[in-house]
C-alpha cells in the first residue's frame, strides 16, 4: 500500500465529500430557512406548546438548549439505574451511579466516552431509547447552534437568532432521520448486524466455550458517525467486525462522519448569501485535515520503534483488513470530527502517533469539525483572525460586513480559553491532589512513566472537546475519572455553547456595514491560509508545554 495507497484512500473520501458538498450543503441550508413545517412538525410544535414563527432571543435560545440537554440528562440517568427493571435488559445490573453520570453527561454531550463494555453493561432498552436517541438529539443541538450562530452574522438590528425549538426538530425529522436510516440499511447489506439475539454461547474451534452478543448494532452504528457522536455498540467499536466489516464499509463510515461538517460551510455561505465565504471555511477545514493525515500517515508507516521494526510495520491495535492506511485515515477523520469513534486503538499507535490524534482535538476539533461544533467553532476564530488582521492594519475589524468590536472579541477570547482551561485543570488535578493522584496511577494508568502522563492528557482533551475517543490503557471507571470527566464534558460542551449564542446576539443585533478599501476579504487564500496558521498558533501556545512532557516527549526517547 503505502502513500499510493494512502493518495488513492483520501483521494476517493475527497472525490465523494466534492460530490456531497454542494447538494448536502443547500440541503441543509433549505431545512433551517424554509418557511413550511411539516405536518408532523407541526403536531409536535402544539404538543410541546411552541409557536414555530416566533423567534427567540440569544438568551431564550440558551435557556431552551439548556432545559432540552438536562431533560435528556436526567432521562439518559434514570433508565441506567432503573436498567434492572427495564425490558430487554438482558439480565444486566444497573451501572453505578458514578459511571451512569459520567454516560448520561457523555452522551447528552455529544462525546460518548465510554468507561465501560457496552455489550456487558447496558442492555437494548439503554442502549436504543437512552443513548441512540441522544445521538439524534445531541446532533441535532450542535446543528442548531451553528446555523444560530450563522444568522447572527446574517440578521439586521434583530433581536432575535431564531427559534431552538423548530431548528431541532428540523435537524432531526429532515437531517438525521432520514440519512441515518438510509445508512443503516446500507451497513446492513454490507454485513454490520441487526438483531435482537441477546447472547449465542458457541463452541470455539478449540473446543472452549465462548457467549457472543449480538444487537441492533447497525441503526446505532448509522447515527454514531453521521451525528459524530461516536459510542459504539461493542468495545471494540468500529473495529469489530460487527460494526464495520469489511475495507469499504470502513471507507462508508468514514464518509458519514465527514459528510454534514464539510457541507456545513456550503449552508453558511448560502445563508449568509456569499458562497465563497463557504469555501473559505472549507479550504481551511480541508487543509487542516489533509495535513494531519499526511503527518499521522507518515509516523505510522515509519514505524519507528523496537516493535514495529521487528513485525515491519506498526500494525500492533490495527485490524489486518484496514491496514495503516485505512486506521490512520479513520483516526484523522474520528479526532478530527468530534466523532471518537475508533476502527484501532490510538494507545497502540507509535509514540509520534498518538501525538497526532491528540493534536487534532487540540486545534478544537475544526477539520472538520463535529456537526455544527467544527463550524462555530471555526467560525469563532475568524473574528479572532480578522481582529488580529485589523490591528496589523489599524483599522476596525469586520467579518461579513458585522464589526468585530471589543464585546465581540471578549466572548470570542473566552471561547477560545475554555478548553485548554479545562484539558490542563483536570490533568493537573489528576496528579497533584493527594488521592487523586494514587487513584490515577496506582488503578487506572497502565503505563508507567510518559506514556502514562499521555493517556491522562488524551482523556481530559478529548472529554474537553467532546470526542469520546481514548488511550485505551486509561482504565476510566473510577470515581475520580466518571465524575471529572463527566463534569468537562458538560463544561466543554456547554460553555462554548453560550458564548456562540451570546456572540450571535451581539452581531445580529448590529447593521451591516458596507466593505471599503480597507476591508480584509474574507474569500480569498490570504485569509484561508491565515486563519489556518491563527488555528494551529492558539493551540502551539495552549498545549506545547504540557505535550512536551507526555507525546513528544515519548517520541523523542
Amino acid at each position: 500500500m503505502g502513500w499510493v495507497g494512502a493518495l488513492l484512500a483520501v483521494g476517493t473520501v475527497a472525490v465523494i465529500i466534492a460530490v456531497l458538498y454542494r447538494p448536502l450543503g443547500d440541503y441543509i441550508a433549505w431545512v433551517y430557512t424554509s418557511q413550511r413545517d411539516s405536518r408532523v412538525e407541526r403536531g409536535i410544535y402544539r404538543l410541546i406548546g411552541v409557536d414555530a414563527r416566533a423567534e427567540q432571543s440569544w438568551q431564550a435560545y440558551l435557556r431552551s438548549v439548556l432545559t432540552f440537554s438536562v431533560v435528556g440528562l436526567l432521562l439518559v440517568y434514570g433508565m441506567q439505574r432503573l436498567q434492572h427493571v427495564l425490558p430487554l435488559s438482558l439480565g444486566l445490573p444497573a451501572p453505578s451511579a458514578p459511571l451512569s453520570f459520567n454516560t448520561a453527561a457523555s452522551f447528552v454531550g455529544n462525546t460518548n466516552w465510554q468507561s465501560y463494555s457496552p455489550e456487558a453493561t447496558l442492555g437494548y432498552a439503554a442502549q436504543m431509547a437512552g443513548l441512540a436517541v441522544q445521538n439524534f438529539t445531541s446532533a441535532a443541538v450542535g446543528i442548531a447552534v451553528a446555523v444560530a450562530l450563522v444568522r447572527g452574522f446574517a440578521y439586521r438590528r434583530s433581536g432575535t437568532i431564531g427559534n431552538f425549538w423548530v431548528d431541532v426538530t428540523r435537524g432531526i425529522l429532515r437531517l438525521l432521520l432520514p440519512v441515518a436510516a438510509v445508512s443503516a440499511v446500507v451497513l446492513i447489506s454490507a454485513g454490520v448486524i441487526q438483531n435482537f439475539n441477546g447472547f449465542t454461547d458457541v463452541t470455539t474451534l478449540a473446543g472452549a466455550s465462548q457467549s457472543i452478543p449480538g444487537g441492533p448494532t447497525a441503526s446505532q452504528e448509522a447515527i454514531k458517525l453521521l451525528g459524530t457522536n461516536g459510542g459504539g455498540f461493542f468495545n471494540a467499536n468500529s473495529s469489530h467486525p460487527f460494526e464495520n466489516p469489511t475495507g469499504w464499509t470502513n471507507l462508508f463510515e468514514i464518509v458519514l462522519m465527514l459528510a454534514i461538517p464539510f457541507a456545513l460551510p456550503r449552508a453558511f455561505g448560502r445563508i449568509v448569501g456569499d458562497n465563497r465565504q463557504g469555501y473559505a471555511i472549507l479550504g481551511v477545514m480541508g487543509v487542516l485535515y489533509l495535513g494531519s493525515f499526511a503527518a499521522l500517515t507518515a509516523v505510522e508507516l515509519a514505524g519507528n520503534g523496537t516493535a514495529p521494526e521487528l513485525a515491519g510495520a506498526a500494525l500492533e491495535g490495527k485490524e489486518q483488513r484496514f491496514g495503516i492506511i485505512g486506521s490512520t485515515l479513520f483516526a484523522t477523520t474520528s479526532t478530527g470530527t468530534s466523532t471518537g469513534a475508533v476502527n484501532s486503538m490510538h494507545d497502540s499507535y507509535t509514540a509520534l502517533g498518538g501525538f497526532f490524534p491528540t493534536l487534532n482535538m487540540m486545534l478544537g476539533e475544526v477539520s472538520p469539525g463535529g456537526v455544527g461544533s467544527g463550524l462555530y467553532a471555526l467560525l469563532v476564530l475568524a473574528v479572532i483572525t480578522v481582529f488580529i488582521a485589523g490591528l496589523l492594519i489599524g483599522r476596525t475589524p469586520e467579518y461579513l460586513g458585522k464589526k468585530i468590536g471589543p464585546k465581540e472579541v471578549k466572548l470570542a477570547a473566552l471561547y477560545i480559553l475554555v478548553m485548554p482551561m479545562l484539558v490542563l485543570t483536570g490533568t493537573a488535578l489528576s496528579f497533584a491532589v493527594p488521592g487523586v493522584r494514587e487513584s490515577v496511577t496506582e488503578d487506572s494508568i497502565l503505563n508507567d512513566g510518559v506514556h502514562g502522563m499521555s493517556e491522562v492528557l488524551y482523556a481530559f482533551t478529548s472529554a474537553a472537546n467532546n470526542n469520546g475517543s481514548a488511550f485505551a490503557g486509561l482504565t476510566a471507571d473510577t470515581p475520580w475519572l466518571n465524575t471529572a470527566l463527566g463534569v468537562t464534558i458538560l463544561l466543554g460542551r456547554f460553555l462554548p455553547i453560550m458564548l456562540v449564542l451570546a456572540l450571535a446576539g451581539s452581531l445580529a443585533a448590529q447593521d451591516t456595514v458596507p466593505a471599503t478599501s480597507g476591508t480584509l476579504p474574507t474569500h480569498r487564500p490570504l485569509f484561508v491560509g491565515l486563519l489556518a496558521a491563527v488555528t494551529i498558533l492558539l493551540s502551539a501556545l495552549a498545549f506545547l508545554p504540557v505535550l512536551a512532557l507526555g507525546p513528544l516527549a515519548e517520541g523523542l526517547m
